[in-house]
């Protein structure tokens, strides 16, 4: 397999003092789910808005290296980096009610993406998009042209902004969380249908979450940060059966089910992911560590390779 997007030494900054990422690097293949996962503001979303270039205002990023399909982002002026982006390149955002305009249909929201990307006539566009609205599970899809985001539920949004992201048929689909505000039943149905795609359309994913239990079900290789580095990858069953960083084995204990009568587990992530602006030295990861030796608390572990695909950063590994 070759790879689709790369990324090299990448590092986005708010700001003179806030770094969300420092020094991150993947390699994400053709047709694979690759997922970035760790604790809520370790810098996952800002990777991810780094790649589709939407950083908030104030944002700047750096990197050796970022190419997607053979070209590189970095030097992409705004205006061609819009024409990748929604094209070739495609997002699905965590809160489909914010992301969706309140404003406008569904319909003439989806129909927008083809005509804009593809030059596509509006009736043209409105087909493509019940015909994309059918693939997705959504039933009567020429009724939901006419209505509007709020007239759908959660599911039935995530959806439509599913839809609307195949609009163009992308190479890379970047879903961002796409099923944390669902609840448990429509969110295992969201990721079913992310699952069918991928293997009907050849779709390769950049897929964020949290929620190890959601990552084993769909990950094809993961990618665990802290504190806005990579400190762990490797193939989903490899990172699963055997985690080598402390981290990553405490993210694995967090997902288990306590028995009746012996209370939730401890464990052993402590206190609370320290400040951004305030990394501490050494290992990043030290003072929430259980095994952390001196040399932890002064020496920034180097990564490490581990087997043909596998990385880890830590000194005790």
């Amino acid at each position: 397999m070759s790879a689709l997007l790369e990324i090299e030494d990448l590092q986005v900054g708010f700001g003179a003092r806030t770094a969300a990422v420092r020094g991150a690097s993947l390699r994400v293949e053709k047709g694979e789910t690759h997922c970035l996962v760790g604790e809520s503001g370790c810098g996952k979303s800002v990777t991810a808005l780094a790649v589709m270039s939407l950083l908030a205002r104030g944002g700047h990023r750096t990197a050796k290296r970022m190419s997607f399909a053979g070209t590189d982002l970095l030097s992409l002026s705004d205006r061609a980096m819009a024409r990748i982006r929604g094209n070739r390149m495609s997002m699905i955002f965590q809160e489909p009610m914010t992301s969706l305009n309140p404003a406008f249909t569904v319909g003439s929201q989806m129909a927008e993406v083809l005509s804009r990307h593809k030059g596509a006539s509006r009736a043209a566009a409105l087909e493509r998009a019940v015909e994309l609205m059918g693939r997705v599970g959504i039933t009567a899809p020429d009724m939901r042209l006419g209505q509007f985001p709020h007239q759908l539920s959660g599911g039935l949004r995530q959806r439509v902004m599913i839809a609307m992201a195949l609009m163009c048929d992308p190479e890379l689909l970047v879903a961002d969380e796409p099923t944390t505000a669902l609840d448990v039943t429509v969110q295992a149905q969201i990721l079913n249908l992310l699952a069918d795609l991928r293997r009907d359309l050849g779709l390769t994913y950049l897929f964020i979450s949290h929620n190890l239990a959601v990552v084993e079900h769909v990950a094809s290789e993961v990618a665990v940060m802290y504190l806005g580095r990579f400190v762990e990858r490797n193939e989903t069953d490899a990172l699963f059966r055997s985690p080598r960083h402390p981290y990553t084995q405490a993210l694995l204990d967090s997902v288990l089910t306590p028995e009746p009568g012996r209370g939730v587990p401890d464990v052993g992530l402590g206190d609370v992911m320290p400040d951004p602006a305030n990394i501490p030295p050494g290992c990043r990861f030290h003072p929430r560590c259980r095994i952390a030796v001196e040399r932890c608390r002064s020496v920034a572990p180097e990564p490490m390779v581990r087997g043909s695909q596998g990385m880890v950063e830590c000194h005790l590994a």
